[in-house]
């Protein structure tokens, strides 16, 4: 973050020269859909959504205390490998990348209960 907002800040004083593109540009830049899954808050990894171009989506652990197991912890919060896979494809339906209906498909196969109140409301 520290190095993307440095790029910012010398682009936006140096209109004339060249862009200098930071290292989370440089890695995620593009128009796919960015997912950053963390074991901490999402507010940790929201940040970078300013420096990117694409559709960004945060998870986090918004919490602890909930589980005794790291696993457990990740299942809670939505932040286990297949929420991070159905955001993702969640991700491509908005840009029109894929059809609702295979995302309806996903979640049956990934197990995501798409009833199930959000973590922060239970």
């Amino acid at each position: 973050d520290r190095d993307a907002r440095a790029c910012d800040r010398w682009n936006a004083r140096h209109p004339l020269a060249d862009p200098r593109v930071s290292h989370v540009r440089a890695l995620l830049g593009g128009a796919e859909p960015v997912i950053a899954a963390s074991d901490y808050v999402r507010a940790y990894v929201a940040p970078l959504a300013l420096h990117l171009d694409a559709p960004f989506v945060a998870l986090g652990t918004d919490g602890f205390g909930r589980s005794d197991t790291r696993a457990d912890l990740r299942a809670f919060f939505e932040v286990d490998a297949n929420a991070i896979a159905y955001a993702a494809l969640a991700a491509l339906v908005r840009i029109g990348s894929l059809s609702r209906q295979t995302l309806a498909d996903a979640a049956s196969r990934l197990g995501i209960d798409v009833g199930a109140e959000p973590s922060w409301m239970r």
